[in-house]
């Protein structure tokens, strides 16, 4: 007599901790002479492209487990040192998938000496619905040193008619300069995220965001062409010598026109570098 075995359903992990996890990272450094430090650790990988004349070196960040869910992690330490000039950008948009009960963590380290030039231009964040993220810059600006930083965060795959409505993103800045504090900002969401998105105070129904970041001398001689782009979606200031900007959109793709528009300029007119962007952007 046989008795009748019914195959067993396979189990659905209810906690992230019971999957497998990512835990990536990178170092990177530029001397005024060209690269000095490289590590990296799966799933994190650098490349080198080929700069375009009269630009600048550039290192183009890349994760291979291609996004990152509950429970993975990644870390990036960026450095460029005394009168060097580098660009760091990211392959692809990184992707924030739903989480079960752990947050995605990512934390990035620059550093930039005195007299030299810094760019932090990775493209846009997609945080999908439920996903939960964790993520903090944190910069150290020598007296002298100068830098463009760029975030930015799209909620939801638009094409595919999704809307966050729930998940967490905790998002932070801090800013030091020569070891003195002089920016910290930090956007928190969670639970009903639709409702705090929709109210005319905070984000008024828009499913994109931009935030932007210049450090140079002369700050203020910037902002009035800053502001012509930025618009009256978004907005633009000085904060201790600071020039800091905000984009809104309820359309990413134009958010990402205008975002694309104002780097340009300000490599241009900052940075003294040719009014155009990563390659990897265009791909």
């Amino acid at each position: 007599m046989y008795a009748d075995i019914s195959p067993s359903e396979p189990r659905v992990p209810a906690r992230d901790a019971e999957l497998n996890r990512s835990d990536g990272r990178v170092h990177v450094g530029f001397a005024s002479t060209g690269l000095a430090t490289l590590y990296q650790r799966s799933p994190g990988r650098v490349l080198f492209p080929h700069v375009e004349r009269g630009d600048i070196d550039q290192a183009v960040l890349l994760n291979t487990a291609g996004g990152l869910t509950g429970g993975d992690r990644w870390s990036a330490e960026l450095d460029v040192a005394d009168g060097a000039r580098a660009l760091f950008t990211t392959q692809a948009a990184e992707r924030i998938y739903r989480a079960l009960d752990d947050d995605a963590r990512v934390e990035t380290r620059f550093s930039v000496g005195a007299g030299a030039w810094a760019e932090w231009l990775p493209q846009e964040t997609i945080v999908f619905e439920g996903a939960r993220l964790r993520r903090r810059l944190e910069i150290d600006l020598a007296a002298e040193a100068r830098l463009l930083a760029v975030e930015s965060l799209v909620f939801g795959r638009l094409a595919s008619g999704e809307r966050i409505t729930r998940g967490l993103l905790h998002d932070s800045w801090r800013v030091r300069r020569a070891g003195r504090l002089v920016w910290a900002d930090t956007l928190y969401l969670e639970d009903d995220i639709a409702a705090v998105m929709a109210r005319g105070a905070t984000f008024a129904g828009a499913r994109a965001m931009a935030s932007v970041l210049l450090a140079v001398p002369d700050a203020e001689r910037h902002l009035d062409g800053v502001r012509e782009i930025v618009g009256e979606a978004g907005g633009a200031g000085l904060v201790s010598g600071l020039l800091l900007c905000r984009l809104l959109d309820s359309d990413p793709a134009a958010m990402k026109r205008r975002l694309t528009a104002l780097i340009a300029r300000l490599r241009r007119d900052a940075g003294g570098l040719p009014a155009r962007l990563p390659r990897v952007w265009n791909c």
